[in-house]
């Protein structure tokens, strides 16, 4: 009886362990695509700061040259 106890017991144990496996998996790759989704965000983000940034640049070069043709006008 106390090998049928064991068989049992280690038979209980082997699928909690299977169990416990499973979720700690299943809750690394949630983990993983939590952190693929944040790196996908952060570029979308750094792409829209660059984007930004050359079109602030863009506008600064386009106010420069209103202003020299506004001061090449005065002088005339």
């Amino acid at each position: 009886m106390s090998i049928a106890m064991v068989a049992i017991l280690g038979g209980v144990l082997i699928a909690l362990a299977g169990i416990f496996t499973d979720a700690r998996t299943k809750g690394q790759k949630i983990k993983l695509k939590t952190i693929e989704k944040e790196v996908e965000l952060e570029k979308l983000r750094l792409e829209s700061y660059t984007q930004e940034t050359e079109k602030m640049k863009l506008e600064l070069e386009h106010s420069k040259v209103l202003l020299l043709e506004a001061k090449q006008n005065l002088t005339k």
